[in-house]
């Protein structure tokens, strides 16, 4: 079997994010060592086993392994073909020194949930301007991982906070092109991130991220049919560039931008519209 070792590694602009890191390996083990940072872990294919605090664990595709900051640590493949992962690395603002104890007794958690919105978060991290939809996944992977690992300081569902969601969808509608991260909207209501993700979702039965970009979409949509062209659109309603715009435009209408924009621009000369998704 050939040796493979596959590293993609960048620092997102998302606040609490210190590196991304994904790799396949199929032989590589690595030795003891530590991080200054909390290690987020999702294994996709194969396991990892490693040793930590003089006890060893396993990370098979169902578990999201959280390593603590100065704690030594190794990791080699459990399986012949090895193991692809997914990893963050995040610093103290979503994780404090009181779950190091915790996550050093029970590293591994099983949890559905938790492991779909750390890929999720992944997902966003790859795709360029979803750092407002990163941000809000890191916080409530954050409130998730302190209800996992301190459940009797859980004080069970957050109160509904209509006031505050009301506050948030107002400061997001004033700033539908330049939006704006959820740590400064934050700091404006004066509220915790994840209880301002949990009102707003309470609220209006949607994330924040999510609203704020169907309100860029239901812009866009007016602009193209203006006539504007997609690249043009793109910039003027807060998209990053025109893929990112086509992303969220063909999920919310069904169709790309292009194929809406020669739609009325056939309706205007008087022909029959027909819009598809081919």
């Amino acid at each position: 079997m050939a040796t493979r070792e596959n590293v993609t590694a960048w620092r997102p602009t998302v606040p609490g994010v210190t590196e991304v890191f994904h790799a396949h390996f199929t032989e590589y083990a690595y030795p003891m060592h530590v991080h200054e940072a909390w290690t987020l872990l999702i294994v996709d294919d194969g396991a990892v086993r490693y040793d930590l605090d003089r006890h060893e664990h396993g990370t098979p595709d169902d578990t999201v392994s959280l390593l603590p900051p100065h704690v030594p640590h190794n990791g080699s493949p459990a399986t012949p073909d090895g193991f692809r992962k997914r990893v963050l690395y995040l610093d103290r603002t979503h994780l404090g020194d009181d779950l190091i104890g915790p996550a050093v007794d029970g590293p591994d958690l099983r949890d559905p949930v938790l492991r779909q919105r750390v890929g999720q978060l992944h997902t966003a991290l790859t795709r360029p301007g979803e750092e407002f939809e990163a941000e809000s996944r890191l916080t409530l992977i954050g409130d998730r991982l302190r209800t996992l690992l301190r459940p009797s300081r859980y004080e069970g569902p957050a109160r509904r906070d209509p006031a505050l969601a009301r506050r948030l969808r107002e400061l997001l509608d004033e700033r539908i092109v330049e939006g704006l991260s959820l740590e400064a909207a934050a700091g404006v209501v004066q509220a915790h991130p994840a209880h301002l993700v949990r009102a707003f979702s309470a609220a209006y039965g949607i994330a924040p991220h999510q609203y704020l970009n169907s309100r860029r979409v239901d812009r866009a949509r007016r602009l193209l049919l203006a006539g504007r062209a997609p690249a043009e659109v793109a910039a003027l309603t807060g998209f990053h560039d025109q893929a990112h715009l086509t992303r969220h435009f063909k999920r919310l209408v069904g169709v790309t931008p292009g194929r809406y924009g020669v739609s009325a621009r056939r309706s205007s000369e008087g022909v029959r519209p027909v819009i598809g998704a081919g």
